[in-house]
């Protein structure tokens, strides 16, 4: 019966394993580029989560002492800083959030190295930009991410599953069983 059990375990794991699709999830949260930097006339916070292939950019805009354009374009442009790769320019989507003015753009990273990122800022009433650098990190393991972080679960599964048959050894009585 419990070799039944195992192998019935060991299926459904293998199954999850072959048919988990990669997602277009990041591995963490995203962290600030920079916050509350001023460019031009406003106050400009980027966080990122800069994985190699498609990485999230969030831009944050304050109103300072003059309300946001209502045609105010952001654009995200990347370039390696080693300068093998022109400029390349995407742009970001304002999202309807309550109290908060937030941009976000989604780039591409195509290897995991220092990149050059500018945050250019467009309206009628006229344009500000600025730049820092961010480090690309490399993707996760793929499909096997699940595995990697079932683990812990598995084990203390596993621990709570060897103290229930204890326990129940003890009540019965059964030393052998």
């Amino acid at each position: 019966m419990m070799r039944l059990r195992h192998a019935s375990l060991i299926h459904t794991l293998l199954v999850v394993l072959i048919f988990v699709s990669t997602t277009r999830a990041h591995e963490g949260p995203p962290y600030p580029l920079f916050v509350d930097q001023f460019v031009g006339s406003y106050s400009v916070s980027v966080w990122t989560d800069p994985d190699v292939g498609d990485a999230l950019f969030y831009v944050i805009l304050s109103e300072q002492h003059q309300p946001l354009p209502l045609d105010l374009r952001v654009q995200i442009g990347v370039q390696p800083v080693s300068g093998r790769l022109p400029e390349a320019f995407y742009p970001a989507e304002r999202e309807n959030l309550p109290k908060q003015v937030q941009y976000k753009a989604q780039v591409h990273f195509d290897a995991a190295e220092h990149w050059r990122v500018r945050v250019r800022l467009e309206s009628a009433s006229g344009n500000a930009e600025t730049t820092a650098t961010v480090a690309a990190t490399p993707p996760g393991y793929g499909r096997w991410d699940l595995l990697v972080y079932l683990v812990p679960f598995l084990a203390v599964g596993i621990v709570w599953g060897v103290a229930m048959v204890r326990r129940f050894r003890q009540r019965t009585g059964d030393k052998h069983a």
